[in-house]
């Protein structure tokens, strides 16, 4: 199947574009594929990367998660509860049309609401209950109370064309019919599984894209990611093997960027339904009632794991072990929260008290083309859970169709991952662990509806604290509260690595998108 804007697509299959010199196109290789071109569909990452060469947003992140102005010069808050974004001026879509606060409200009333959206961007939309233009460049976000993270939460949202948007479907945007941002690349087409292409915006109001011609290329195997960089066919790449990363930075050909992600690997874990569908009994059967239900066992699954043996072996010491869900030095999470200790014999014990003597069986389910090693570490874990009596059985698959089952509650043991844009440790309590509410967007990632009254709470006082310093005092409380329940099981937060060959610069991002355009030639 192949998507293509008509104009667009005519020049780059006639090559119009300039082929000798570093400015006149990038070849990029990339672990994983977007789903969708629709910037509203998945929060999911490799869509937010490449749309972000696409669409802007009101508030941009620099690589170290430090907010900076995007499609907003500025904001402030008025209130407790109203904030004022002064949008850019003289900024212009690709059709040429100009950019006013009405593409902004168009946008919010839409991204919360993409039908059969995997995980939806209305945890981020829904807090806002009403706007008020003030004019073209002026625009007032009011909510029901205080609420301190506006501008974070700002971040997370592509704005879209309102003369281009209405009506516009995800398909739409996968066939380039409603793609028209305000970014710096234009978009030309999607073929699915082989390539997507882009092409300069010469109009673009920031700083100037370097590349007239971008291809990027999907290569879901990390070594063959490895060789297409060796060979010269592709100049950049995301997610080199980790078992690769010695010998490339010994090569004088290639450059290595890397940083510590906020990007955390952890097990979500069906503990809401009193059966479910992949828990077993030693003889196959499945079990009336679901273990996973029960805090002790789900701490047994934590201390079954061993986290240092897995960031060593299987990742080759690009992770750190994770005891809660955000990097401990992002402001607001909890200091005094350290990573299970790998302690077979207490987990045996909690398992038997929790009335499983002899254990159970489960099937972990993950993907194998989206995190870094996910069907090596999903092995691991399933390993280290058998010695500990829970007999682990495993099944991996695409992405794709991982993250579609998964969020039709498929499944009963998942391994993930959850990155956040922003360093905002509330983030994922809300996304990942709140109670599910589709009318408010609390609870859209929670592929186990995980319900705790006393964390929800935690967290809606978090939200609407009326200083960031309250905030984060209540974010620490509640993360406490989640992780003494082992609501989720944390693993690890990667390191991201980016290769290239010699003479590009990229600069490594703790949020581990995969920008085309700070792509760019060493000066």
């Amino acid at each position: 199947m192949r998507f293509a804007t008509g104009l667009i697509a005519a020049a780059f299959a006639a090559g119009a574009f300039a082929t000798a010199g570093w400015s006149a196109e990038l070849k990029v290789g990339v672990m994983a594929e977007p789903n969708s071109m629709d910037p509203h569909y998945h929060t999911l990452t490799p869509n937010i990367s490449m749309a972000a060469a696409v669409f802007e947003r009101l508030v941009e992140h620099d690589e170290t998660q430090n907010k900076i102005p995007g499609l907003a010069e500025s904001w402030k808050q008025l209130a407790p509860n109203v904030w004022e974004f002064k949008l850019r001026k003289g900024v212009k879509w690709h059709d040429g049309s100009p950019f006013t606060a009405a593409d902004v409200v168009f946008t919010y009333g839409r991204a919360g609401n993409v039908p059969n959206s995997p995980s939806s961007y209305g945890l981020y939309t829904k807090v806002v209950k009403e706007f008020e233009v003030v004019d073209d460049h002026t625009i007032r976000f009011k909510t029901a109370g205080p609420f301190p993270l506006m501008p974070d939460y700002a971040s997370q949202i592509f704005v879209i064309s309102k003369k281009n948007g209405e009506g516009a479907t995800t398909q739409d945007y996968n066939s380039g019919k409603a793609m028209v941002g305000t970014g710096p690349y234009k978009f030309v087409e999607w073929v699915p599984g082989n390539h997507i292409a882009y092409a300069k915006n010469a109009d673009f109001h920031g700083n100037k894209p370097e590349w007239d011609k971008v291809t990027v290329r999907p290569i879901t195997n990390d070594s063959a990611r490895v060789a297409a960089l060796l060979a010269g066919d592709v100049d950049f790449i995301d997610f080199p093997s980790t078992v690769d990363i010695a010998s490339l930075r010994k090569n004088p050909k290639i450059n290595l960027s890397q940083v510590q992600s906020t990007r955390m690997i952890y097990l979500h874990l069906d503990s809401n339904r009193d059966k479910s569908p992949f828990v077993f009994d030693l003889n196959g059967q499945p079990l009336d009632k679901n273990p996973l239900k029960d805090a002790r066992v789900r701490k047994a699954l934590s201390l079954a794991i061993n986290r240092q043996a897995i960031a060593e072996r299987t990742m080759e010491g690009l992770s750190v072990p994770a005891g809660q869900y955000m990097p401990s030095n992002v402001y607001g999470t909890a200091p005094d929260l350290k990573p299970d200790p790998f302690d077979v014999k207490k987990a045996k014990e909690l398992l038997a008290e929790a009335g499983y003597p002899n254990g159970f069986a489960v099937t972990v389910h993950g993907p194998n083309d989206r995190y870094v090693n996910d069907e090596k570490v999903t092995q691991a874990v399933a390993q280290m859970l058998t010695r500990a009596g829970i007999k682990a059985d495993v099944v991996t698959m695409p992405s794709a169709t991982f993250f579609q089952k998964s969020s039709a509650l498929e499944y009963s043991v998942m391994l993930l991952g959850w990155a956040v844009g922003y360093a905002d440790p509330s983030n994922p309590l809300r996304a990942l662990l709140q109670t599910y509410n589709k009318a408010t967007g609390a609870g859209a990632t929670n592929r186990g509806r995980y319900s705790n009254p006393a964390l929800d709470a935690k967290i809606d006082a978090a939200l609407n604290a009326p200083t960031r310093e309250e905030w984060a005092k209540l974010t620490q409380e509640a993360t406490r509260i989640a992780v003494a329940d082992t609501a989720i099981v944390p693993l690890h937060f990667q390191v991201n690595v980016w290769a290239m060959r010699k003479g590009l610069t990229y600069a490594a991002r703790a949020d581990e998108y995969t920008l085309i355009q700070s792509v760019r030639t060493a000066k």
